[in-house]
């Protein structure tokens, strides 16, 4: 397989665009936003986390529903990065778009998240469907971690950015935090749109998409769907692989996309969780790339299992977290295993996934993962309201974790790469 250099960065500089979206409205700014302001005619807090929790799982079944089909498609036309550019459309759209937001408009503010979040996941699958077109399987596991390195990076320099603009606006010329939030919002959309332009000119569609009618796309989209789980069943490795996945990822994107909501609610001041979360980004740039040195080492199951073990601590002293410094311990405690855990497992899956259905594969995990990523912030809210505080919610994710570790014991990687070589 002969590597084009130049396509390979165009592909890690789309991490470096639309982490932007990650950092500033799934983890940092906009959740805070959403408590404050969105839900501030709520007038309780625990109302308000749940109502957030809620909006993620609304997103997550929309591109659990839309995002196989097109996978399927993708691999049937060859136009992973045609899909990749509306997806990333929608997303930036999105993002402009909660300039208009104000108080008491959660439910605008929720259908805005919707959209972003469908532009963001759903681009995801037809990006990481690029990595086995891009880069020979030896290489899989460090070029994965660039990318959530080249995120870390793209992503926190801006989260920094953002944060003196709203914390310091007079040193931009802003009147008030209020403007430089808003101003946050548009340099997401603005920063994703920019950077996301190599891809679209370097990495070039493999086929034509043909005209066709949206009936004929979408009874092709559910076939190849029902298909591909079909087929999958004939890879036993990769199904028991999928299974541990979805545990442990629906607990890690439910830590993503609650931490700061959760912190809000329990009295830890705007300008701390924003800061903790920088600090995750930065200390998330070197340990990335070391978790990619770790699976080179010691296995790419060995270094899964390092970081899922510190995930379960992490989420167990969530319970007790009290304070702004408890945060910023498990800020860095999240920063040391975040993008090493979410890297490492992207490249395994890659690697028991039969050649030529990259697409269609990564669209099953991407539909099965947001599907099974209803259920963390579902359980989330739903303990929240039902106790009356989010601590129970936190703590309810370990089993998210220790259920999806179990499951990563039962797989045999060498015997999976194996299955996906011979021909069913």
């Amino acid at each position: 397989m002969q590597e084009d250099r130049k396509q390979i960065r165009a592909w890690l500089m789309y991490d470096w665009a639309n982490s932007a979206f990650a950092t500033t409205m799934m983890a940092a700014v906009l959740p805070i936003f959403y408590s404050d302001v969105a839900a501030a005619t709520l007038n309780d807090a625990t109302r308000a986390t749940s109502y957030w929790g809620f909006t993620q799982t609304i997103a997550m079944l929309l591109v659990a529903v839309m995002t196989p089909i097109l996978g399927a498609i993708a691999d049937e036309t060859g136009s992973k990065t045609r899909f990749l550019r509306v997806f990333t459309y929608v997303g930036v759209l999105a993002s402009a778009g909660f300039v208009l937001v104000g108080k008491g408009d959660y439910i605008l503010a929720s259908i805005l998240f919707i959209f972003g979040s469908i532009g963001f996941s759903g681009g995801n699958a037809f990006y990481d469907a690029m990595l086995p077109d891009l880069v020979e399987s030896k290489r899989r596991d460090y070029v994965s971690s660039q990318g959530f390195m080249y995120g870390y990076i793209g992503g926190g320099l801006l989260l920094v950015l953002n944060l003196l603009m709203i914390q310091m606006p007079g040193l931009f010329g802003i009147p008030n935090t209020a403007t430089g939030t808003y101003i946050s919002f548009a340099t997401v959309a603005v920063w994703w749109f920019v950077f996301s332009v190599p891809i679209f000119r370097h990495v070039k569609n493999t086929g034509t998409l043909e005209k066709r009618s949206i009936g004929y796309y979408t009874q092709m989209g559910f076939s190849r769907v029902v298909k591909t789980f079909k087929h999958i069943l004939h890879y036993p490795e990769l199904v028991k692989y999928l299974i541990a996945f979805l545990l442990f990822n629906d607990g890690i994107s439910t830590i993503i996309t609650m931490a700061t909501v959760y912190g809000k609610e329990i009295g830890i001041k705007t300008e701390d969780l924003i800061a903790a979360l920088v600090i995750t980004q930065f200390v998330g740039i070197p340990f990335t790339l070391l978790f990619g040195k770790i699976a080179d080492r010691l296995g790419s199951k060995a270094s899964l299992y390092i970081s899922l073990s510190i995930y379960v601590l992490i989420v167990a002293l969530g319970y007790f977290m009290t304070s702004a410094v408890h945060f910023y311990a498990l800020a860095f405690m999240v920063g040391l295993v975040q993008g090493g855990s979410q890297s490492i497992a992207r490249s395994i899956f890659s690697r028991l996934i039969p050649a030529g259905r990259a697409a269609e594969f990564f669209g099953f995990l991407t539909v099965s993962s947001k599907f099974s990523s209803i259920m963390g912030p579902f359980v989330f809210s739903i303990v929240g309201i039902w106790t009356g505080s989010s601590r129970f919610g936190i703590l309810s994710l370990i089993l998210f974790f220790l259920a999806g570790i179990y499951m990563l014991t039962r797989v045999n990687l060498e015997k999976g790469q194996q299955q996906a070589l011979e021909k069913i």
